[in-house]
């Protein structure tokens, strides 16, 4: 069953099923681009596990006594094909893929902030491999539902979950830009890592608001630059070598976009610099990560000469 199917009736209905049809055509072509993240993603789908723990910062999907040697060298392998892995930590068959992003220690600066999730209709934009809707699973939503535009994300999550086998857990090659097209559909959205990305974020707040329940919430998360201005920076070419970065607010002038959008009850309930402990290279993500972004003569300030940023956390509601 299509998991639109188990949303509220949705004007867009049709509009949505095209998009998805045409994404899956799209992403079904056997063209190399798409093949070295399909194969692998069918590969996993092959063993599904007994033993699955998504309570821990590290979600475990099966144990080692469940495979054979040589099933877990085949596993590692699928696996690996998904380099490089950005959240995490997860535990496959005791296989261990440390991420970029020890991912549990923002999920522990938010969980207390959380509404209640059990029975909601969730969506999780920019959901990346799934690590955070994991996670969710304890706390029993209705459905979750992942939107990645990102064909190596989508089939990362696809085949762990063709693994732990969550049936409220769902994703969609879909991007912010489709959520009018779910007017009025989420209890709750998360929006972790993508507004300083986005080139109008007031407008990208709006989407948000109008695709929410009344009394629906946000989960907002942004990198951010220091201090106590209303004011976003726009750099001129990358901030801390990232192109595709837009405005990076302050706190406050997040909360000033929150407001123009039309949330009440706002509220940025955690603020902290970014950590090489936290971003770093591992053998599963053996790219440039957060030290190398930063000027090595001042760490105060990203390679381009533009302050370090920090990750800010906010909770805002419709009305």
């Amino acid at each position: 069953m299509n998991y639109i199917e188990q949303l509220p009736q949705l004007a867009a209905f049709d509009k949505i099923i095209a998009a998805q049809k045409k994404l899956q055509t799209w992403v079904s072509q056997n063209k190399k681009g798409f093949l070295r993240y399909r194969l692998p993603c069918e590969g996993l789908q092959q063993f599904p596990a007994e033993y699955l723990q998504f309570e821990e910062e590290k979600v475990t999907i099966g144990k080692a006594e469940e495979r054979t040697a040589a099933e877990r060298t085949e596993i590692e392998s699928h696996l690996r094909s998904f380099i490089p892995w950005r959240k995490g930590p997860f535990s496959i068959y005791d296989i261990y893929v440390d991420s970029e992003w020890q991912s549990g220690r923002k999920w522990q600066r938010l969980v207390d902030f959380l509404p209640d999730l059990q029975g909601k209709i969730i969506a999780d934009i920019g959901c990346s491999n799934g690590y955070y809707m994991f996670r969710m699973v304890p706390c029993k939503p209705k459905i979750v539902i992942g939107f990645e535009p990102s064909v190596q994300h989508y089939y990362c999550f696809k085949g762990l979950n063709g693994m732990a086998g969550q049936k409220n857990l769902h994703i969609d090659l879909l991007g912010v830009q489709h959520l009018p097209l779910f007017p009025e559909c989420f209890d709750i959205l998360f929006l972790m890592g993508i507004i300083y990305h986005r080139c109008s974020p007031v407008e990208c707040l709006r989407d948000i608001y109008s695709s929410l329940t009344s009394g629906g919430t946000l989960i907002l998360e942004s990198q951010a630059i220091p201090g106590e201005s209303e004011t976003a920076l726009f750099p001129k070419k990358t901030y801390a070598k990232v192109p595709g970065t837009y405005f990076v607010p302050t706190g406050n002038c997040l909360k000033n976009w929150l407001t123009r959008a039309g949330f009440t009850n706002i509220e940025l309930f955690c603020q902290h610099p970014m950590s090489a402990v936290e971003q770093r290279r591992t053998e599963w993500m053996d790219f440039e990560s957060y030290s190398d972004f930063l000027d090595p003569q001042d760490l105060t300030k990203t390679i381009e000469g533009y302050p370090a940023p920090q990750r800010v956390f906010l909770r805002a509601v419709k009305k």
